[in-house]
């Protein structure tokens, strides 16, 4: 493994070798397209757009210009879900957030949903509120909301 303290010399916020222009996607690996859907697309509000015949299941979402892709499990894809990583605080761990107008009111509508809360809603140090559910394959999303005026 490189040591990244020598990559680019990003310790003098030198913009990175890459010059990556944006986030693009990340890839989630589920076991129910349909049941992925409607978390994504009928309760979190991303777009379901185009996806290449890749030759194998899945979908893709869009929010902003930043993407989530599914690939149904598989031999190839591997399991669905984030599985268990022995986090004592989840929210410390590895999770993905959406911004939200309100995040009390997505809390809400969340547990309308038969979603468990996994934390909060609380406030963060800086005023945002931020709350933690899982999808319908366990993994980690936050929804978080600009600090109350």
């Amino acid at each position: 493994m490189t040591d990244s303290t020598t990559i680019g010399n990003s310790a003098t916020g030198g913009g990175g070798l890459l010059k990556a222009r944006t986030f693009d996607h990340i890839t989630l690996v589920v076991a129910d397209l349909d049941a992925s859907r409607a978390f994504y697309v009928d309760l979190i509000g991303m777009e379901e757009v185009p996806r290449p015949d890749f030759g194998f299941p899945g979908l893709w979402f869009q929010l902003g210009t930043a993407q989530i892709h599914l690939n149904i499990a598989s031999e190839a894809a591997g399991r669905p879900g984030q599985g268990d990583m022995g986090a004592k605080s989840p929210p410390q761990g590895v999770h993905f957030a959406f911004s939200v107008d309100d995040c009390d009111v997505a809390v809400q509508q969340f547990m309308d949903q038969g979603f468990a809360i996994e934390a909060g809603p609380r406030s963060r140090p800086d005023g945002a509120r931020q709350a933690y559910v899982r999808d319908p394959d366990g993994y980690l999303v936050e929804v978080t909301s600009p600090a109350p005026v």
